[in-house]
């Protein structure tokens, strides 16, 4: 308990010192909610559900919301090319002056806050945040299953397709390598779970079947944003949790030597090494845990 009442006193400073329940949110005629939202439209444009995923606003409310910042001729919505279901919000020049101002603002209130303190505080102010920041988005990744052939997954495995092209001596290349078809990593067999930081993609991994009661774990990947923040460990874990859903009781997986992050996390989490249980050419280490 003395942990939560902490955590509940550390909000009510940060919320009354930032000024976050004042309507007029840094001198400006509107909360902060609406700010915000300007904030996250910025010069490029986003469309509204990229804007919903981000700020965890249901539907009706963000559309309150942008309608309220359309009649203030701040932004103005329209459709993203020839797709009439994707709508964009774009800053108008009284949005993007307005934006400038904020942001102006926003300035003035971090600096008023290591204005009254010495060198030494605010270095330790700024670090603490910094951590803070951290932790609390570690604490908000979620984990839920994906269909391996939706966006969302496709733009993770294109992603960790390049970093291995990146990281391998020889480059890579997909037809090449030991790649699962799709349908062994769909339900009841397999799985693709997806790890999401506020809404957005950041980490995948699947499991399939090898055998009755053996599975394997193919295509771990975690986004560079968020390593450091214990999310691949997680995300192991996970997969071992649908293994063993599916009475998967032996997990394999393969690797490549110079993914040495990959290489610790399997032996630190009991993985033990065998031999080569395949022809993926990129394989370099085999692994093997038998789930409890």
């Amino acid at each position: 308990m003395q942990d939560i009442e902490r955590i509940r006193a550390f909000n009510r400073t940060v919320t009354r010192r930032l000024g976050v329940l004042n309507e007029r949110y840094l001198g400006r005629n509107r909360p902060l909610v609406e700010s915000r939202l300007l904030y996250e439209i910025g010069t490029r444009g986003a469309s509204v559900r990229e804007l919903r995923t981000r700020l965890g606003l249901d539907s009706g409310f963000s559309s309150r919301l942008l309608r309220a910042l359309e009649r203030k001729k701040l932004l103005k919505t329209e459709r993203a090319g020839s797709d009439g279901r994707v709508r964009v919000a774009r800053l108008t020049r009284s949005g993007l002056a307005e934006l400038g101002r904020l942001n102006s603002r926003a300035d003035d209130l971090a600096r008023s806050m290591l204005a009254p303190l010495s060198a030494e505080q605010a270095r330790r102010l700024v670090a603490a945040m910094s951590e803070v920041d951290r932790l609390v988005r570690a604490s908000s990744i979620e984990f839920a299953p994906e269909d391996a052939r939706s966006a969302d997954a496709e733009r993770c495995l294109q992603r960790y397709y390049a970093e291995l092209a990146a990281r391998f001596p020889g480059g890579f290349a997909l037809h090449a390598d030991d790649a699962p078809d799709m349908d062994e990593v769909a339900p009841p067999g397999g799985c693709m779970l997806m790890a999401r930081l506020f809404g957005e993609p950041v980490g995948c991994g699947m499991i399939r079947t090898l055998a009755p009661g053996v599975g394997e774990l193919k295509r771990m990947w975690v986004s560079p944003e968020v390593r450091g923040l214990g999310v691949g460990r997680r995300l192991l874990a996970e997969l071992e949790a649908a293994a063993l859903e599916r009475k998967l009781r032996t997990v394999r997986l393969d690797t490549n030597g110079t993914l040495a992050e990959a290489l610790s996390l399997y032996r630190a989490s009991g993985y033990r090494e065998i031999p080569r249980y395949n022809d993926n050419p990129y394989a370099q280490h085999w692994f093997e845990k038998v789930l409890s």
